[in-house]
């Protein structure tokens, strides 16, 4: 019989906490829309400077920024995002974290 009060007294918590952790979570702020926070401006590839390409984009420093304006000047200008993956030291994670930021017009 004794055990039987325990089972119901911890279903009765485990069911209580569970409803309270619903309503809490019902509570909160809405998450904003990714989407909605598209960056403002982006970094034209066949015109940005080195200085503007090291202090707009992720993870490119100076000498990333210097191989990318050397590339474009040897081969000419970017066809599209995808070909800066030619420039040596730019891997897919690093354009990906910056294709938002990224033009070619």
């Amino acid at each position: 019989m004794a055990k039987m009060h325990v089972a119901a007294l911890l279903f009765s918590c485990l069911t209580a906490f569970s409803f309270n952790a619903t309503a809490v979570e019902s509570k909160a702020p809405p998450e904003p829309v990714v989407e909605a926070q598209q960056v403002a401006s982006q970094v034209n590839l066949n015109t940005a400077d080195a200085a503007t390409l090291q202090a707009e984009l992720v993870g490119i420093g100076q000498v990333k920024a210097q191989a990318i304006v050397d590339h474009r000047d040897t081969n000419g200008p970017f066809a599209s995002v995808d070909e800066l993956l030619e420039v040596k030291g730019i891997g897919p994670a690093t354009l990906e974290k910056n294709r938002a930021r990224l033009s070619v017009n």
